[in-house]
């Protein structure tokens, strides 16, 4: 079965941000970023042109801005899906652009993981929008004394979160609720964690949490 790549557009005026995050972005193999613009207006003509399946935009662009850009996809494309990067974190303008149909909302400071995982919830219609969620994508790791795990078996700080909440027994149901995620994403998350790890079942990911210093 041949793995769907999503065909990416982006629209943002900070130039550096948004090639730096195209870069990002292009390492994953079920992620192609197909255009890069600074306005609203030339991001519209690409998405059509390439057949686009996601548009990233900012919210603040010369000419078209990044409202007027969701709308107007709107009215030509009810199927490709919007996620916002923005440096505010007003809960006014996340609902603002939930009104207008965006499916979710990161914040420019957030963890590159976190946008590609929110990236994959959205692409398979499994994210849920959440304002409290969008703000913990921004905070700063509590796990730098992790630094080494982390770089050893390439694990997100989503993941190291995670492995911590299954080294205490709790289902994964009970992570998702914790987490305003789906199941469907924590159990996608527990099979990276079991591959990453090398680990085959729950007594083996337990004990390699505590090995971490995670019970």
């Amino acid at each position: 079965m041949t793995k769907t790549t999503t065909k990416i557009v982006m629209a943002d005026d900070h130039k550096m941000f948004a090639i730096g995050i195209a870069n990002i972005l292009k390492r994953e193999p079920d992620l192609e970023v197909v255009a890069v613009h600074n306005s609203g207006k030339h991001a519209l003509a690409d998405l059509e042109r390439y057949s686009a399946d996601l548009l990233l935009t900012d919210m603040n662009m010369p000419g078209m801005d990044g409202i007027g850009l969701i709308q107007q996809v709107k009215k030509t494309n009810k199927t490709i899906k919007i996620i916002v990067l923005s440096m505010y974190d007003d809960e006014e303008i996340f609902k603002r652009c939930l009104k207008h149909g965006v499916d979710a909302y990161v914040l420019k400071n957030a963890d590159p993981d976190e946008l590609i995982y929110t990236i994959r919830e959205v692409m398979e219609n499994r994210h849920i929008a959440d304002f409290q969620r969008v703000l913990y994508q921004a905070e700063e790791s509590p796990y730098e004394e992790l630094d080494a795990y982390r770089l050893k078996f390439k694990l997100s700080r989503r993941e190291i979160e995670l492995l911590r909440f299954f080294a205490k027994g709790m289902s994964n149901r009970e992570v998702a609720e914790k987490l305003n995620l789906s199941i469907h994403t924590v159990e996608t998350h527990r099979k990276h964690i079991h591959t990453k790890l090398r680990v085959t079942n729950m007594s083996e990911l337990i004990k390699k949490a505590i090995d971490m210093g995670l019970e």
